[in-house]
Parts: C-alpha cells; sequence; structure tokens
C-alpha cells in the first residue's frame, strides 16, 4: 500500500522468507504421507511508523510469521494440498491482525514421492523426485483473493521430431536449417485459477492437488506427442503455444496460463585431424550444453481473465 510521508510516495511490506517445514500424516492403516515446503510470506501493512518514528507496536514479528508456519502445519489434521495451506496462511494474516491489509504466500513443494518395491507401493518410504509444485496466494482483508500454481524444472526431452527452418537470415547467421534435431527443454509453468474468493473454491479434497498432476501431465503429453511417431516440433514457439492451448481447452477452471522453455542445446560433434575423421555425425554423438540457450516464452489467457 502506498503511504505519502514527507512529501515522498513510500511503499512497503515485510515478511519471513525459507521456512521449510515439514508434515507426515499417519493413517490407521499405516500408510504414511509426507511434504516438505519451503515457505515465503510477505505482509502488506498500513504500518509506517517503524520506518519513520522508531516505533514498532503495529508490527508483526517475522519470526511470529515462521512460527505461525509451525502451528498451522500442526493444525492440519488431514493431507492437503499445498495451495490450501498457502490459503489458510493468508487468511490468518489478514484476519488476525487489523494492520494488515494484504498477504502474499508463496510456497515450494519438494517433490518427494513414494516408492514402490517389488512392484507394489511402500508404506512410508519415499524417494526425492526432480521437478517442483509452486503456487503463490495474494488474499486482501476484503477478501479478493488470486491462486496461482505452477511448476518448475520440468525436464523434457525427445531425441527425434524436432527441426528448425525458414527464419531470418543475415550477415551474422551461421545456424543451418534443419528438420532432425533434439527438442530439450527445463520447462518453468504457472497458471491462475478464477476463483476471486476463498469461498468460491470447489469443496473438494485434494482439488489443487489433482489438477497439478493433470496439467503436468497434459504438458508433457503434447510435448511428446502419441507413444508411436510423436508428433513434430518446427519450433520452440509452436510447441510451447500447443502445450499452453491444450491447457486452457482441457480446464476450464484455468484462466491463465504461462510457460518458459529455455532451448537447451545439444550439439552435433564431428572430430576430424589432418589425416582423417575421428567422429562424423550421424544423429548420434552430440555435446549437452546448457548455456548459452535459447530463451522462448508465452502467456495465454482467456478473454475473461483479470491479468
Amino acid at each position: 500500500m502506498s503511504n505519502k510521508i514527507e512529501g515522498f510516495n513510500f511503499d512497503q511490506r515485510h515478511g519471513k522468507q525459507r521456512v521449510r517445514v515439514a508434515r507426515v500424516w499417519r493413517s490407521e492403516n499405516g500408510r504414511h504421507s509426507i511434504v516438505e515446503w519451503n515457505v515465503g510470506i510477505s505482509l502488506f501493512t498500513d504500518s509506517v511508523l517503524a520506518y519513520t518514528r522508531d516505533d514498532n507496536s503495529d508490527l508483526v514479528a517475522t519470526d511470529t510469521m515462521k512460527n505461525t508456519v509451525y502451528a498451522k502445519a500442526k493444525e492440519c489434521v488431514e493431507e492437503l494440498s499445498v495451495e490450501d495451506f498457502a490459503i489458510r496462511l493468508a487468511k490468518h494474516f489478514t484476519s488476525l491482525y487489523q494492520q494488515v491489509t494484504a498477504a502474499i504466500v508463496k510456497i515450494v513443494e519438494k517433490p518427494w514421492e513414494r516408492v514402490s518395491i517389488d512392484g507394489q507401493p511402500h508404506e512410508h518410504g519415499f524417494k526425492l523426485g526432480s521437478e517442483k509444485h509452486t503456487t503463490e496466494v495474494i488474499l486482501k482483508k476484503s477478501g479478493a483473493l488470486k491462486v496461482t500454481s505452477g511448476i518448475e524444472g520440468l525436464a523434457l526431452l525427445k531425441t527425434t521430431k524436432s527441426g528448425f527452418e525458414g527464419f531470418i537470415r543475415d550477415k551474422y547467421t551461421a545456424l543451418p536449417d534443419t528438420r532432425e534435431r533434439i527438442l530439450a527443454t527445463d520447462l518453468t509453468a504457472s497458471w491462475t485459477y478464477p476463483y476471486e474468493s476463498i469461498y468460491s473454491i470447489p469443496q473438494k479434497p485434494l482439488y489443487f492437488t489433482e489438477r497439478y498432476l493433470s496439467v503436468k501431465k497434459v504438458l508433457a503429453d503434447t510435448f511428446y506427442g502419441p507413444p508411436k511417431g510423436g508428433v513434430y516440433s518446427p519450433s520452440v514457439q509452436s510447441t510451447l503455444y500447443h502445450m499452453a492451448t491444450n491447457v486452457l481447452k482441457g480446464f476450464p477452471d484455468i484462466a491463465t496460463v504461462q510457460l518458459k522453455m529455455p532451448n537447451i542445446h545439444f550439439l552435433p560433434v564431428n572430430l576430424s585431424n589432418k589425416d582423417n575423421t575421428i567422429v562424423k555425425f550421424e544423429d548420434d554423438v552430440y555435446l549437452p550444453t546448457d548455456e548459452p540457450h535459447g530463451s522462448i516464452e508465452a502467456t495465454l489467457s482467456r478473454f475473461w481473465s483479470k491479468m
């Protein structure tokens, strides 16, 4: 919130970042579940006296915010999604403290996945996966809500059915046209829901978790195409667009989707000396690189969406 102080516009917020918490649920049948969350909290307040008058009487201590994360995790006696936990935290801060006008809660969920032994899901054994489930909840004291979910670090690669040709050429262009290359990316995706208050969210256990898994599947399936034959990608841009449109077509409860897809290059290897060719590239030996890489991103939203 902007305040006018001594002839200046003054915006401020304060919070606690990188609060790590793990929560285990133990069912009566012996099956355990675990989540590990990295929580960030930012509170917007009307309190400026701590900045201008050395008066802390209106401040919520950041240590209190940290302790609140652990206390609220304890109160969650049933398994819940990371989005629901973020909403609970935001609701707590905006309702308990008169000074707080809005709260932003960002959480990254570490991907602990249940292991299987001899084809059977283990009751209490987990392994660390790769991509992370993220969320950002913005809640105002008025009740106005914005929920964003996302994926970080979803590594995708296919060894064929990818090309890039017909692009602008000038005196600095060295890249040849191709219809055969490796396509690889480290996807970051985010999507927003249309719910404008807590009370408009579907009252379904683990609703957000199920939607996250479904969106992740649509993104990956669109990238790869059918198991037999796949699908041709004429550019990362084209593949990104089809991935985004399939998310909006498949899920009417998603208002916008943003995708960031770095084009991670696998360079053909050709080696020769003055006498003979040591390695002749035949779509088989590559040099994997991670920098520099192409940077492609876009946002797709419905006409009625409030960006």
